[in-house]
């Protein structure tokens, strides 16, 4: 047999659908705001000739600046091409031949499922309580070679409170406890990157792509304690030792640096998320307050097929998973003012 029996048997994440043509695009949480000016002065000015030589192998200048922002040393930081591929590593580098599973949650990103066969690691998806919410307590009693916990929650856009995943960090203390903060630039909960001084089995997992506008750069990093990353680098160098390309190690670079730009933009998300929020459950929709850049909407009549659907009628874009539990309800992407306002109008003209 020519294909490995592995390969034969993944079931591969299923990526957001990118539209060709004119749409309003809601459906894989990306900024609706340019880079930061001084990201498009680094492309600007980026000396053509460095293409030629490989980038640093572990993108020391990014991993300076990341470090500078987030507190901590410079062997604190783990950078890779995206979140994706960070948390790809950390699933070979902490959970690989374990005899117990990794703990995550049953509606959650998608992605842990896929990695967990790719590498042959045992899982058990532990299920929300009614409202979405992490059933602590099972997080707490079962016994686990690994925890991953996306705070907030994706597609849920849920946050945890910091206690809870601290008591979990604690009841696991021999274990990798991975906290995926894709989202956590527009939560109310703070960062765990601090908690990662105290905690040695804590690896906090970030992204450039959502809050600092960098989707296409494909930029991801972690925060842990210096054991935790040198195993990461190890593996890493198993796969490859280049793996951020200069031109995404310069304007993350940049990106990371500009935090006044990265405020505003985040602020005004969350304040055009709540207004969101505040017109879809004026049209009868139920939806969790939400600490992402997205909201997870569900109508009261109206099934989440025919509204998707509809939806796209009028070019806008919206995602839907499967799952009995979620299949009627709608991640909708964040916006702008303006294509929060189409949105809001498509949603009233089809609800009638």
């Amino acid at each position: 047999m020519i294909i490995s029996r592995l390969a034969n048997g993944l079931v591969p994440y299923t990526a957001g659908e990118q539209p060709a043509g004119k749409t309003i695009k809601l459906n894989t949480n990306e900024n609706p705001y340019p880079p930061s000016e001084k990201v498009c002065e680094v492309l600007r000015g980026f000396d053509i000739s460095r293409y030629r030589l490989y980038p640093q192998p572990d993108a020391d200048d990014l991993r300076r600046a990341i470090a500078e922002y987030e507190g901590v040393n410079e062997e604190n930081v783990f950078v890779g091409n995206g979140s994706d591929e960070v948390l790809s590593f950390a699933f070979a580098a902490f959970f690989g031949g374990n005899d117990l599973p990794v703990l995550f949650a049953d509606v959650t990103y998608s992605f842990y499922k896929v990695f967990g066969t790719l590498y042959g690691v045992k899982y058990k998806e532990l299920p929300l309580t009614e409202d979405f919410r992490l059933d602590v307590n099972a997080f707490l009693s079962e016994k686990a070679g690994g925890v991953v916990i996306a705070n907030p929650n994706a597609p849920t856009s849920i946050s945890e409170r910091a206690e809870d995943l601290i008591k979990i960090a604690e009841a696991h203390s021999d274990v990798a406890v991975i906290i995926d903060e894709a989202y956590a630039d527009f939560s109310h909960v703070p960062s765990f990157a601090p908690h990662t001084k105290k905690y040695e089995n804590l690896l906090v997992v970030k992204t450039f792509s959502k809050s600092r506008s960098l989707a296409g750069a494909r930029c991801g990093y972690a925060i842990g304690d210096a054991k935790l990353i040198t195993v990461l680098r190890t593996v890493k160098d198993c796969f490859n030792s280049y793996p951020v390309n200069a031109v995404t190690a310069a304007v993350a670079e940049a990106s990371i640096k500009d935090t006044a730009y990265f405020r505003d933009c985040t602020r005004k998300i969350i304040a055009t998320r709540d207004r969101m929020s505040e017109g879809l459950r004026a049209l009868g929709f139920d939806l969790p307050d939400s600490d992402a850049n997205f909201v997870f909407a569900k109508h009261e009549k109206l099934s989440g097929e025919y509204l998707q659907n509809e939806l796209r009628k009028r070019n806008i874009i919206v995602r839907r998973f499967g799952g009995e539990r979620i299949k009627d309800r709608l991640r909708i992407t964040v916006g702008t003012d303006e294509q929060t306002e189409i949105l809001l109008a498509a949603l009233k003209e089809i609800i009638g």
